[in-house]
């Protein structure tokens, strides 16, 4: 009778795990038709070629709520590069032969012929829409700047194949290896002159000014480009900055407890105002925080360069994790879904403080691509990071996707409704974040059905 018993029990878990299957399969099957449509019909479709400034050569920047091209057309080299990047991922998705590989190739050319310094080297921080060197003072250029354009020029090379695209990558990566990097502490000086050399800090600087200071944000997006050149440039010093970084941004910048700290003294000592009053800590919020969505993106950064490197995962997915479950802990809003902007250790207190409950966009994407890859590589982990992430991208479509406008609003309505009446793009806000994670995990999903 207990044989019967035990089959009959085992009859019917195999049953609901063949209906869990099934359910799974069709729940996957939906999420990549809904992944394609967000990615054509309300990203791609709505920016390009509206966005392609054909007169005078590269991306416009601001966007209209209702996709119209607005006002101010000042070009940075961050949203260049990220357009270059956008459009040739999405010719490689679609085939050589589409438009996106003629966008592509416009951008290059307005970052080749405008935004690089022919008398010093690297690329401009900001010009005109006409693609003049704006006068900006305190950080003409910036590690973070060129390391978008490695970013998109690698893109676009490993697209294109344009060996010229590649120059120009290979040309930056020198250029900052020869001003940026710090032989002696490693890493890389983010705010440069417009000749190259660091820009120095000095008293006469605000207190809450980022100018001067070495950061998390630049080192984890040259971790980014130096991970994309080498994989269509494997060269050897090239591989050995790279691993540094992945060290530095994985042992030094963060914490046992799982987040970054954002800035640092140029021998990597965390800005901290843990000691001061609320009043000061609150002034500095931008020098001094947990960033729940540089967290969990960086997750998946490290991964990913782990992956180019040929190196084992065991310690960086291993501290990957402890960064995306620190960001799910702390930083989550358990009611509606989605990551909060930014938390605070205060002195004397074990417990995170909230003191940004905004959601902003960049976040939220980065969130869906980690929670999805970590769900892959722990599927039965008690965080549910699949339910996480089927929750975050209910959050998305009702409170980030603009249903009638299409595209993304640069804030979650739920805590910002009038995010409904801003632009859908600016030099900070166009399309890669957005994209990288559509398209990523769209990808997850398929191979998981294979």
């Amino acid at each position: 009778m207990r044989n019967v018993t035990s089959i009959f029990i085992l009859s019917i878990i195999l049953i609901a795990c063949s209906s869990r299957t099934a359910e799974q399969k069709a729940a996957n099957a939906a999420l990549i038709s809904q992944f394609d449509a967000a990615i054509t019909q309300n990203l791609l479709q709505k920016w390009y070629p509206l966005v392609i400034d054909y007169e005078y050569g590269g991306f416009y920047s601001d966007i209209n709520k209702d996709f119209t091209v607005g006002e101010r057309q000042d070009k940075m080299i961050v949203s260049q590069a990220r357009h270059i990047w956008t459009t040739a991922k999405a010719a490689e998705l679609f085939g050589s032969t589409t438009d996106y590989m003629q966008y592509a190739r416009h951008g290059f050319k307005f970052l080749r012929d405008q935004m690089w310094d022919s008398i010093n080297g690297g690329f401009f921080n900001l010009v005109s829409r006409e693609g003049l060197p704006l006068p900006v003072t305190e950080e003409p250029k910036t590690a973070y700047g060129n390391a978008f354009a490695i970013y998109g020029l690698s893109a676009y090379y490993k697209a294109s194949k344009d060996p010229e695209a590649l120059d120009y990558a290979k040309k930056t990566f020198y250029w900052l290896e020869t001003h940026s990097h710090d032989t002696i502490n490693k890493g890389y000086f983010q705010s440069l002159s417009l000749d190259g050399s660091p820009v120095q800090r000095t008293d006469d600087f605000p207190s809450n000014s980022t100018i001067g200071y070495k950061d998390q944000n630049s080192s984890i997006h040259l971790l980014e480009a130096f991970t994309s050149l080498y994989q269509v440039w494997p060269d050897e010093l090239l591989a050995k900055r790279l691993k540094e970084l992945l060290m530095l941004i994985r042992d030094t910048i963060t914490t046992e407890k799982g987040y970054m700290h954002l800035f640092f003294t140029k021998d990597w000592k965390p800005i901290s105002f843990k000691d001061s009053t609320d009043i000061t800590i609150k002034k500095h919020y931008y020098l001094d925080h947990v960033s729940f969505g540089h967290d969990v993106e960086t997750a998946f950064l490290l991964l990913e360069a782990a992956d180019a490197l040929g190196e084992q995962h065991s310690i960086t997915l291993e501290k990957g994790k402890r960064m995306v479950d620190h960001a799910l802990e702390t930083g989550w809003d358990n009611e509606l879904g989605g990551f909060y902007d930014g938390g605070y250790y205060f002195k004397g207190k074990d417990e995170i403080t909230i003191v940004n409950d905004n959601k902003n966009w960049w976040t939220q994407a980065e969130g869906l691509n980690s929670l999805l890859l970590f769900s892959q590589y722990y599927p039965e982990d008690p965080k549910k990071y699949r339910a996480r992430f089927d929750q975050l991208w209910e959050y998305t479509n009702t409170y980030l996707l603009d249903d009638v406008n299409g595209g993304w609003y640069e804030w979650g309505t739920d805590k910002r409704p009038q995010a409904q009446e801003g632009l859908k793009g600016h030099i900070w806000k166009a399309t890669y974040h957005n994209y990288r994670s559509l398209a990523n995990c769209k990808l997850l999903l398929e191979r998981a059905e294979d």
